[in-house]
Order: C-alpha cells, then sequence, then structure tokens
C-alpha cells in the first residue's frame, strides 16, 4: 500500500512539475524543425537548378541561331555551353535537343533537323505555338531548343525520386532564313 502511494505521489509531482518543460517541447518540435530545414534546402537546390536550366534553355537558341551552318564541332560546344551555364551542378542528367523546325505555307510544322545530347532528336510532324505557325513568308524556320534536368533531392522528404526540370524556347534564325546543320543528310535549306 505504501509503495502505490509513493507511486501517486511520485505521478502528482510529475504532472505538476514545471521545471524542463522547454526541453520537453522542444525535443518534440525539433524533428518538425528539422524536416522543414532539409526540404527547405531540396527545394532550393530545385529552384535555382530549374532557374540555371531556364538560362541553359535562352543560351542555346541564343548560340545556335546566330550561325547559318552548324558543324559537328561546333554542335558540341553549343552543348558545351549549356553544360557551363548549368555549372556547379553535375552535367551528368543533362538532356539537350536543338531542333529546326520548318513550317510551310499549310502552316504545318516538320523537324528540318534535330541534334539530342543524353536524349533522343526528335523527327516528323511537330506542333508549334499558332503565333509562330503564321510567319508571312514561306518556309519559315524556326529554332527550337529544349533543356531538361533530372534532379534528385538530396533528402527525399517530400519527392523520393527524381524531378524533372525543363524548360523549351522558340527563336528564329538571326543570320540567315534556315540553319544548316552539316552533319545530317538532307540538311540543307530549301530556302533561298
Amino acid at each position: 500500500m505504501r509503495m502505490v502511494a509513493q507511486l501517486a505521489g511520485l505521478s502528482r509531482r510529475f504532472v505538476a512539475a514545471r521545471r524542463g518543460m522547454a526541453a520537453v517541447e522542444f525535443a518534440m518540435v525539433l524533428p518538425v524543425l528539422a524536416v522543414l530545414f532539409l526540404a527547405t534546402f531540396d527545394g532550393g537546390r530545385a529552384l535555382a537548378i530549374y532557374m540555371k536550366v531556364r538560362a541553359a534553355t535562352y543560351a542555346v537558341d541564343a548560340v545556335t541561331n546566330q550561325y547559318p551552318s552548324i558543324s559537328s564541332a561546333q554542335m558540341s560546344d553549343i552543348v558545351g555551353a549549356t553544360a557551363k551555364v548549368l555549372s556547379p551542378y553535375s552535367g551528368t542528367p543533362l538532356v539537350v535537343t536543338i531542333s529546326q523546325i520548318e513550317v510551310t505555307k499549310q502552316n504545318t510544322a516538320t523537324v528540318a533537323w534535330s541534334y539530342s545530347f543524353n536524349g533522343t532528336p526528335l523527327s516528323g510532324s511537330q506542333t508549334v505555338p499558332a503565333n509562330l505557325a503564321t510567319c508571312g513568308t514561306y518556309p519559315c524556320y524556326l529554332i527550337y531548343g529544349q533543356v531538361s534536368y533530372a534532379y534528385t533531392p538530396l533528402f527525399g522528404f517530400f519527392a523520393t525520386s527524381t524531378i524533372n526540370l525543363s524548360d523549351s524556347l522558340y527563336t528564329t534564325p538571326r543570320s540567315a532564313t534556315c540553319i544548316a546543320y552539316t552533319p545530317l543528310t538532307g540538311a540543307a535549306c530549301t530556302a533561298s
């Protein structure tokens, strides 16, 4: 009986005690704060890489559309510039596709040539935005740059698999009506 009375008294004192309450509350909140911190870190990295993917897409199109013709070595340099834009992040999960799309008078768009680094080149008919499909003089050409990056979160609290960060951009050739990609058969431009 005395043991039960001592245990009851100990229980009452434990419930009434206020010392160490902050430590207990902090211990309860700490795991939530740690998860939020690590998720914010992962989210910040993903956002930074996405902004670099957007910049790389612009760089691909801005460099490509300045050439009247492109050789294999020049194409490698263009793709290499894209990897430099993504620095300091790894270029391993990077996929870059550069294509020239021909738009005919009937507003049909087909791939004239396409090059892809770590991916599959485009081919066949393509759908382009309506305002770009009506260019005035036919055929007209568009440079279509696509960059994607398979981002793997470091901690994986909210996403356990890779997240595909991608961007694409259409531009028109600057130096010529179209750009010839010399290594491909039939890559010569049909525009005069």
